[in-house]
């Protein structure tokens, strides 16, 4: 189960110690503090590489700082145990790599934990640290979450400082969250909160604002909660076993909080999907591209250079288009929101598929791809905050 790519023994007991003498001189530096965390291998955190899981990613771009996401915890006292195995630059959701060894699921290790932040969802899942950071262009925060049983936050764009990533897919990805509880979530997500001062592409988020859990003040705040469901997007999975367990948890939600469900329509779902892999394709190639025309792309797995192959056949006119759809996207889901508070889905249309022993040698599989992905699109196209729940048992599906 190679979890991480990179650890070092000496720098975890150098943290480790440095939080201990903290605690014995009873000046502890946070809540967090001497709490385990792992970090994506697309994220700089030193002393280690970032590779993002190629073998050479890390020639070309030394590290030289923690990424922002990374120095905020730091700054907090928790303890990095080093960097997370991943899917090769990001460009895959069910975590396979054979470089360094495909990530298998804790609860069923014939299975994948999904992708591209399999490593990280795996030690939080295993139960090796509390938290971890992930990216989440395309789903990959809240895919192996959902696979691997536990919480995955995918926060509102431009949330997250993404300085230090290695591979920024521009207007749809960010830092993000993977924890065992909502708790946590909360905890991991206010340390990490806090946008570039120079970032053109946000908008001066508003404070952070994030609820007591534990308040009786807040034991009522779901009554007025009303929650959007498409009916018939919801019920669109092969196997409806996860949407019946998904559709149990959301009734026994409501039941139990008093909250209301409301039916509503998202027109043009399909065409939101072709956006959305336009929009992530063409920007991930042109990070990319200087590498793969350097010939960098021999030096990638089939699987990446098929998908950089597809992203490369896109044109400025697709990227344009694709844009238009994303504004038209956005109008249909600002609609919904004046009807409703959140919207629910599954996170996956399908659980944790098995891994092909043939498989480990590398593999596209483009229909178990779209499966994993089908919900999660509104959330990176669109900037909007989703989260992942766990809701029955550990490979089922979840609340978005």
């Amino acid at each position: 189960m190679p979890m991480l790519i990179h650890f070092n023994a000496n720098d975890l007991r150098k943290q480790a110690d440095a939080s201990t003498k903290r605690f014995e001189q009873g000046s502890p530096i946070s809540v967090l503090d001497g709490i385990f965390f792992a970090v994506k291998d697309d994220i700089d955190c030193l002393p280690y590489p970032s590779k993002s899981a190629t073998t050479f990613f890390d020639e070309i771009r030394p590290v030289e700082k923690d990424a922002v996401s990374v120095s905020r915890l730091r700054k907090c006292g928790v303890i990095f145990i080093g960097k997370a195995n991943m899917h090769e630059l990001g460009l895959g959701v069910t975590g396979n790599n054979p470089n360094y060894g495909t990530v298998r699921n804790p609860h069923s290790i014939d299975r994948y934990t999904g992708g591209s932040s399999s490593g990280p969802a795996a030690l939080v899942s295993s139960g090796l640290c509390s938290g971890a950071i992930g990216t989440d262009g395309g789903g990959s925060v809240r895919i192996p979450s959902s696979l691997c049983g536990i919480v995955g936050l995918k926060t509102t764009f431009g949330r997250t400082d993404m300085t230090g990533v290695v591979c920024d897919a521009g207007t749809v990805e960010v830092a993000s969250p993977l924890t065992s509880s909502v708790e946590d979530s909360v905890l991991l997500y206010s340390a990490l909160a806090g946008s570039r001062p120079m970032d053109k592409l946000t908008l001066r988020p508003s404070p952070l604002c994030v609820p007591n859990l534990v308040s009786s003040e807040n034991s009522k705040i779901l009554q007025s909660v009303k929650v959007g469901k498409y009916t018939e997007w919801f019920h669109d999975v092969p196997d409806n076993e996860v949407s019946n367990t998904c559709e149990d948890a959301l009734n026994l939600l409501c039941s139990t909080f008093g909250c209301q469900i409301e039916e509503i329509i998202l027109p043009e779902l399909e065409e939101m999907r072709t956006a959305h892999l336009v929009s992530i394709g063409s920007e991930a190639f042109s990070d990319m591209n200087a590498h793969y025309q350097a010939g960098r792309r021999t030096e990638m797995t089939l699987d990446t250079r098929a998908s950089l192959a597809l992203f490369k056949s896109f044109t400025s006119a697709d990227y344009v288009a694709a844009q238009c759809l994303r504004r038209r996207i956005m109008y249909y889901h600002m609609e919904a929101f004046k009807k409703v508070d959140v919207i629910a889905t599954p996170t996956t249309g399908m659980t944790a598929p098995k891994i092909p022993p043939s498989a480990l040698k590398g593999e596209s599989d483009y229909v178990v791809s779209a499966k994993l992905m089908q919900f999660i699109f509104a959330g990176n196209l669109l900037g909007l905050p989703a989260i992942s729940v766990p809701v029955s048992g550990v490979t089922t599906h979840d609340e978005y």
